[in-house]
């Protein structure tokens, strides 16, 4: 494993499915602030773009931390770096949000990407879900990672630090880059929801700052378009578009739209 790595958004069953809004916890009228993430790409992201990416895959994230005990904000963190937010080239391409190479016994698809060496063959998925369940597999199925799961759930320090011990990233900088993530995103917010432990931020100032001067998002649902979306929240399409960086007027299902 390298610190290079990748989500794409859940497919979505057939059938009626009913609008959802949702309130996107980050500052508002807040500057976006650019920032470069290294991984399997270079990827140039907003902390807009990662808020909604913790939006989108918080709850997977929980339930992986129940069902495997790995830490929510340590999923989350490693997602987003190793996926640029869900921007990178593997993320777009192979729904790969983690970066996992193919390895001995992987029988699914593949892709191949420049990485440590010239077209190495990485995990294709069909969605980012089984991204996510595949890398909480990866890590609960092998040896090297077994002394992870004796730290406290609630440290993640010691992860960060315990994933690059275990040799999942070469970068030295790997922890610094997960706990930056998750202090200043306030992931740790979501292991104490599980653990059901009372939350306090690390950061007076974190990008998502849990006042109530929350910006309104939408998921795209099935027959949604802009033009319908700026009806129903009454605002103008091309302000959508500018808030959005869309170029064009094609949505995808489970896409997430700042709205207000």
């Amino acid at each position: 494993m390298t610190t290079k790595k990748k989500g794409v958004s859940y497919g979505k069953k057939s059938g009626t499915v009913k609008t959802q809004e949702r309130r996107a916890p980050y500052q508002k009228k807040s500057k976006p602030v650019e920032e470069v993430i290294e991984s399997t790409s270079r990827t140039v992201v907003t902390n807009d773009l990662i808020s909604i990416y913790v939006l989108k895959f918080k709850d997977v994230a929980m339930s992986n931390m129940k069902t495997y005990g790995i830490p929510a904000s340590i999923i989350l963190a490693q997602g987003i770096l190793e996926s640029g937010a869900g921007k990178g080239d593997l993320a777009i391409s192979a729904n790969n949000h983690f970066g996992i190479k193919c390895h001995v016994g992987w029988n699914g698809e593949t892709v191949k990407h420049d990485d440590d060496s010239s077209q190495e063959c990485f995990r294709k998925y069909n969605e980012a879900g089984e991204s996510y369940k595949d890398h909480a597999l990866f890590l609960t199925g092998r040896s090297r990672y077994a002394s992870l799961f004796s730290l406290p759930k609630d440290d993640y320090e010691s992860w960060a630090n315990g994933l690059r011990k275990a040799g999942y990233a070469t970068d030295s900088k790997y922890p610094e880059k997960l706990i930056s993530y998750i202090e200043r995103y306030d992931l740790a917010q979501y292991d104490a929801k599980v653990l059901g432990l009372k939350y306090v931020s690390k950061t007076q100032n974190s990008t998502l700052n849990r006042t109530n001067n929350y910006d309104l998002v939408h998921e795209v649902q099935k027959g949604d378009t802009l033009y319908s979306i700026s009806k129903r929240y009454n605002v103008l399409v091309d302000d959508l578009k500018e808030r959005n960086n869309l170029s064009g007027n094609t949505l995808s299902i489970g896409q997430v739209l700042m709205v207000k």
